[in-house]
């Protein structure tokens, strides 16, 4: 499989996972949140391949995502855009790197969401899964610019 087969299929498996209903039951809530912590993690999975497949040309030694995308890393064309596309706070990449490290902590990513009758509701709350099918969508019209621009190099 390529790279760029192997990233389309983890975001679309990814999305798959977004959209699953969580059920109604006793197990609801846990379902939940673990299927949007495994969308979040083949999400992660996804931005490798990506990274991998936009450098394949330039044999990197180094391939995780941290490094690929810090300010220091590499100097490639299409690494400098997805590190500039990372700084912009309203972006995909933004939200995902911050989602990782969410991840990738002792809390986690996915949280239960607080149905009590007595609590105030703040209007501007998204769930996680929201944000998640938000953020696939984009990273896939970006990712689609990205490959147009690279496959002119």
């Amino acid at each position: 499989m390529s790279s760029r087969s192997r990233t389309n299929q983890l975001l679309y498996q990814a999305e798959l996972l977004v959209t699953i209903p969580p059920g109604d039951d006793e197990h609801a809530a846990a379902r939940q949140m673990a299927l949007e912590e495994s969308a979040l993690a083949l999400f992660e999975l996804a931005l490798s391949s990506l990274l991998r497949e936009v450098t394949e040309h330039a044999r990197l030694d180094e391939q995780r995502w941290h490094v690929l995308l810090a300010q220091d890393g590499p100097a490639l064309a299409e690494l400098q855009r997805l590190r500039d596309l990372k700084e912009q706070p309203e972006s995909w990449l933004n939200w995902l790197t911050i989602q990782l490290e969410r991840l990738h902590s002792s809390d986690g990513a996915a949280c239960r969401s607080v149905r009590n009758s007595a609590m105030i509701a703040v209007g501007s709350y998204v769930a996680l899964r929201q944000q998640l099918l938000e953020n696939l969508l984009a990273a896939k019209r970006e990712i689609s610019a990205l490959r147009e621009t690279s496959m002119e190099w």
